[in-house]
């Protein structure tokens, strides 16, 4: 099992550090980080179920693992969407795929946006879960721009731990995620 350096520095700087800031006293209560959760919604593929082929590929790609396809809940008429249709792809990442796509996220795809200047500190949900928009994949070194059929956007759900939006900001902080100045 290979271990990362963001996997190991979670192990010694990250924890002890969130022990003493928070004054937890077992090391239990230490948010971690469950699993990332990476979602592209494919609404287009109403019209042309094609699409969807180029974004299981390119979330195969990006994450090692074969995505499932998610299905519409309820028909929506205004969206010309039927109950059962699929409309999207997901995967869910844990362990060593999981430390692995988030070292290649904070390090690698974030740092390619142009004009990055961090990202929000706000997308928190309330229970330290932390989701990340991003416009196109192509910010993936795995992405080969002649290779793909449309640039798509996706949804990266980081899911910890953490009690609340400021033990799970401070989690992410500290295991490197560029956050922007508020």
């Amino acid at each position: 099992m290979a271990n990362y350096a963001i996997q190991e520095r979670y192990k010694e700087k990250v924890v002890p550090a969130l022990m003493q800031e928070f004054q937890f006293k077992n090391i239990m209560q230490v948010p971690r980080i469950e699993k990332i959760v990476l979602n592209i919604g494919a609404g287009d593929a109403v019209d042309n179920p094609k699409t969807l082929d180029g974004a299981v590929t390119d979330v195969r790609t990006i994450t090692g693992q074969q995505p499932v396809i998610t299905k519409a809940r309820k028909s929506i008429a205004t969206f010309k969407l039927r109950e059962g249709r699929a409309i999207g792809v997901k995967v869910t990442l844990r362990g060593e795929r999981m430390w692995a796509l988030l070292d290649r996220l904070m390090n690698v795809a974030l740092p390619r946006i142009r004009d990055f200047r961090g990202v929000s500190p706000d997308t928190f949900d309330g229970r330290g879960n932390y989701t990340i928009g991003l416009r196109e994949q192509l910010m993936f070194p795995e992405i080969q721009y002649d290779k793909i059929d449309k640039v798509r956007g996706m949804e990266i759900t980081i899911v910890t731990t953490a009690k609340n939006d400021e033990e799970g900001r401070r989690l992410l902080k500290l295991l490197g995620m560029p956050f922007r100045e508020r």
